[in-house]
């Protein structure tokens, strides 16, 4: 606001406060209160339900975790000059193992090629059932669940943590507090120590890390996943799935009415009415308003408004309706996995049915077919000897006292093999052309590549002036297995004197 306009707004009606941008006075009839204008967060203690999805869950949870923390000890014998750690990504040495396949750094194609693999998965998964991936699978919510049940464990179930939240503080609420998040932090430790295990002999960073002689990176790394796992996974929880990840955004891209989502049919539970033994069900819907599925649900929905994004798809709401429908003696399935096809096909009295097979879901699985396809033809046909020659930039060629022209290369031998490999450098296209390798007597040809190791050399090609009539002339080295068939050729030019 201007100085005129502030000056003619005070003269009409009287001198203008500061406006607090958290707050605004509003001022009722009968008294005057300030609101903020950010709501504070509810905090939400899911009751802990019983059923067939709750007992998927903790299947699910225990593999997972399982995995995770067990990997890194997994052994796979890879002979003596390689590690035997079955996943183990070796920065040391620039090597991603993983079981029997060993990924250097200039096939980091193939993470690439399992990158769009995943991708088209999640595509695909969500495509035909919604988001299970977040409700069973998805790291934030494994972790918040393991929290959860934590904090149950100490605290008690959902009216015992209410009654404790409100109760002031003592001795007892500050000691289960205490213990809930010390155990919360010794689950964040663990976490961060079985990750830095992968990218460390496990065994022996185990016992570095036990004698506290660890390098500090990798207590650094500890520290940093160990907060992380209890900032997100203990305190933030749901919040991480509402505000930090985008995939609740994007997944509404992936769905279309042929998608399995959990869905509460109004059709059956309207109009919702409480319910006392003996009553008719006639006039009425079978919703008794419980509110169980509200109580169980981890992100503190209510699934009888609709889809929502807070929604991760997880079926505890299915497992609480259902042992509700028990109890009144009434079918299950109040709330279930369907599709809004099916529920438009049922108000027109048509059969329903479950389409998988879409337009959407064929893309998605060719996708993954053709570049599974292509990973593993690579994988399957790629060499275990490469090489790779580098022509000096300056000088591009070198006259010697004799008038002959020198070029010199790098030549790079990768050895993919578990063992000595002796290979022998040759020339093809320059018949009078010389070859001598730096380090070497002179017309040795023939040297030795470590296992599982590049070598690089370096090679000086001289072609008498006389028979060099150009500036440019093709020349090729052929780099030969002496113990087995393997021969590599690669193009390259002698360059001279235009």
């Amino acid at each position: 606001m201007d100085d005129l306009a502030q000056r003619q707004f005070e003269t009409a009606a009287g001198p203008v406060d500061t406006i607090d941008v958290d707050t605004i006075d509003v001022e009722p009839v009968n008294k005057r209160e300030k609101r903020s204008l950010y709501a504070a967060r509810p905090r939400i203690h899911p009751k802990r339900a019983r059923g067939d999805f709750r007992r998927l869950k903790w299947l699910i949870m225990l593999v997972t975790l399982g995995i995770y923390y067990g990997t890194p000890w997994i052994r796979w014998d890879r002979g003596p000059f390689a590690p035997d750690q079955a996943v183990l990504i070796d920065f040391p040495a620039s090597r991603f193992y993983f079981f029997f396949i060993e990924i250097w750094p200039q096939e980091f194609y193939y993470v690439t090629g399992l990158l769009i693999i995943a991708a088209m998965a999640l595509f695909l998964i969500t495509s035909i059932a919604g988001r299970v991936w977040c409700g069973y699978t998805c790291p934030q919510t494994v972790w918040t669940d393991l929290m959860i049940a934590i904090e149950r464990f100490v605290e008690g179930d959902r009216n015992a943590r209410l009654r404790l939240d409100r109760a002031p503080w003592d001795a007892r609420k500050i000691g289960l507090k205490l213990t809930k998040h010390s155990i919360w932090l010794l689950v964040g430790v663990l976490t961060g120590g079985a990750w830095v295990f992968y990218f460390a002999d496990a065994p022996t960073l185990a016992v570095q890390l036990a004698i506290f002689d660890a390098p500090m990176t990798a207590w650094l790394f500890i520290g940093i996943f160990a907060a992380t796992t209890y900032v997100l996974g203990g305190l933030a929880r749901e919040q991480v799935c509402t505000y930090m990840c985008p995939w609740p955004r994007i997944q509404g891209a992936m769905l279309d009415e042929e998608s399995l989502v959990v869905t509460y049919h109004p059709d059956r539970g309207e109009p919702r009415l409480s319910h006392k033994a003996g009553e008719s069900w006639e006039d009425r819907g079978h919703c008794i308003d419980c509110n169980q599925c509200v109580a169980v649900c981890p992100m503190g929905i209510d699934i009888r408004d609709g889809q929502q994004l807070e929604c991760i798809g997880c079926a505890l709401c299915i497992d609480a309706c259902n042992e509700v429908m028990e109890k009144v003696s009434l079918p299950r399935g109040l709330i279930s996995y369907d599709t809004l096809g099916n529920m438009e096909r049922r108000a027109k009295g048509e059969p329903t049915k479950f389409n998988i097979v879409r337009p959407r879901t064929i893309f998605y699985a060719v996708i993954i077919a053709v570049v599974s396809a292509i990973m593993l033809y690579v994988l399957a046909t790629r060499p275990d000897l490469e090489v790779n020659v580098l022509h000096d930039r300056n000088p591009l060629f070198v006259r010697l006292a004799d008038g002959s022209i020198r070029n010199g290369f790098t030549v790079k031998i990768l050895n993919k093999l578990r063992a000595n490999r002796e290979v022998r450098i040759g020339l093809a296209g320059l018949p009078s052309a010389g070859l001598r390798i730096i380090g070497m007597p002179d017309g040795a040809s023939a040297l030795t590549v470590a296992p599982d190791r590049l070598r690089s050399i370096r090679v000086f090609v001289t072609v008498p002036a006389v028979a060099f009539n150009s500036g440019n002339a093709p020349v090729a080295f052929t780099i030969s297995d002496i113990g087995g068939p393997v021969t590599i050729r690669r193009e390259t030019v002698m360059r001279g004197p235009q």
